[in-house]
């Protein structure tokens, strides 16, 4: 009888513990990862990596998660060369896109939705280009503010530097893939989204787009074909200038990039510090 009570004991713990948790321990399944998860490439995605970094750092320890900015290209190329775990971009890198091959090998995981505006200095008068407008200025046909209603001032052209991906959604969708200038007086390059900030709040005249994020109140964020640059104007499909940001892995990820990225996409960070921060949760969009 002893013995029988001894094994009726030891099989109900043992089914507690598996259906507890889909056939693992409890401590087995709720285990924090650990490892290091080395995130590179696009800087609209980077206060979104580093703001998850610090929320999953709490919940895993013994998980570091450096993060860096420096173009959406960076990212898969850094993956590719086995130099970082997860290359954040702002387009698909598995797919080809206007200016890039595809990156063979490389599994796209969509983590955001992205909204981009265009910025002007807070001197400037102007609250509303339309596309051909905005063509006009980054082709260089259109060089003074007075041509499409502001004051009779230069224009400061700003651009991203190629292989940004800011740079790739925004000419696609918001110059409907016209080309950009390559060189003038009044037109500059700059390599990441704070840059970008940086040369249009501080230069009078000046004229760029940057991802909804980075808009605080040093600069202006102007209408688009008469349609202000929000959120809800992005999911309501009235605001076309946006994009899925994406992690891309080599192959599917394993281990504490696994855990990371599905943190990234749960419900808690999507509706939680995602949208706080100005980006649009991925489920929003379906």
């Amino acid at each position: 009888m002893k013995m029988f009570k001894k094994l009726t004991f030891l099989a109900v713990t043992a089914a507690l513990l598996i259906g507890s948790a889909g056939g693992l321990a409890p401590t087995e399944a709720n285990a924090a990862a650990t490892g290091k998860v080395v995130v590179a490439g696009s800087t609209a995605l980077l206060p979104l990596t580093k703001q998850a970094a610090l929320e999953f750092k709490k919940l895993n320890p013994a998980v570091s998660v450096p993060a860096s900015g420096a173009g959406s290209v960076t990212g898969p190329q850094s993956v590719q060369k086995g130099i970082a775990d997860i290359g954040a971009c702002d387009w698909d890198a598995s797919t080809d896109v206007p200016g890039f091959k595809k990156f063979p090998g490389l599994v796209a995981h969509k983590v955001a939705v992205i909204p981009f505006a265009t910025i002007v200095n807070k001197n400037v008068s102007v609250s509303n280009l339309t596309s051909e407008q905005l063509q006009g200025i980054y082709s260089g046909k259109i060089t003074n503010w007075k041509d499409v209603g502001g004051a009779n001032a230069p224009i400061i052209v700003v651009n991203r530097a190629f292989g940004s991906g800011t740079r790739v959604n925004y000419q696609i969708k918001a110059l409907n893939n016209k080309e950009f200038m390559k060189s003038g007086a009044n037109y500059k390059e700059v390599k990441s989204s704070g840059d970008m900030f940086t040369a249009v709040s501080t230069t009078p005249n000046a004229i760029g787009y940057i991802d909804l994020v980075y808009v605080k109140a040093d600069v202006k964020a102007l209408k688009f074909n008469g349609i202000d640059p929000t959120v809800d104007n992005v999911i309501n499909k009235k605001y076309p200038i946006w994009a899925y940001g994406y992690y891309m892995t080599k192959g599917q990820p394993t281990g504490a990039t696994k855990a990371f990225i599905d943190y990234v996409q749960s419900a808690a960070f999507q509706q939680g510090s995602l949208k706080k921060m100005k980006f649009i949760p991925i489920a929003s969009m379906k």
